[in-house]
């Protein structure tokens, strides 16, 4: 099973993600191999920051020439997305509780991501809507060397949305086929 998680994980990266040059900072670690893929089988939210933990600790004492980033896939819980964004609080927390503020961040994909003010069916909130429910741990200090050097870094969330925008139902099925096909 964990072998087809990451699989889905993968062709979400580099199909969308990277596909459609939604994160412009991903291409490169993951041409690399510098881009881990992990399953947590935890069932509550306990074990689930145990594993976050573990994942937080392992990419901070790992080389960021070795290891990039980390996307922690979540296949047996938090399927419901208003579950998941109310665990997000915790995540933070976590985060700053255990000292990894200004190091390490967690961004958030998910199924169902639906941005604030938005109707579920919005196409902008494709551009956060991954097959599982993802952590997803960024390592801040490789974050802001790649906004310095892009040039316009702020208009990436508008650029993203208008391309989920301009799919047509037969890329949208080929791309994101567990919420199209």
């Amino acid at each position: 099973m964990d072998e087809q998680i990451i699989t889905d994980v993968e062709q979400w990266l580099d199909d969308v993600v990277i596909g459609l040059d939604l994160c412009p900072f991903a291409a490169r670690p993951r041409r690399e191999k510098r881009v881990r893929i992990t399953v947590s089988h935890a069932t509550t939210a306990e074990a689930l920051l145990d594993d976050l933990q573990a994942e937080l600790e392992h990419l901070s004492d790992t080389p960021v020439t070795e290891l990039e980033t980390t996307l922690l896939a979540i296949p047996d819980m938090l399927a419901d997305f208003a579950e998941y964004n109310d665990f997000l609080d915790a995540v933070d927390l976590w985060v700053e509780q255990f000292g990894w503020e200004g190091e390490l961040q967690v961004a958030s994909f998910h199924p169902q991501y639906q941005f604030a003010d938005t109707e579920p069916d919005d196409a902008g909130n494709l551009t956060n809507r991954s097959p599982w429910p993802l952590l997803h741990i960024i390592r801040e200090e490789s974050l802001e060397k790649a906004i310095e050097h892009y040039p316009d870094a702020d208009g990436i969330p508008e650029r993203n949305i208008a391309r989920m925008k301009a799919l047509g139902p037969d890329e949208r099925a080929r791309l994101f086929p567990y919420l199209f096909g």
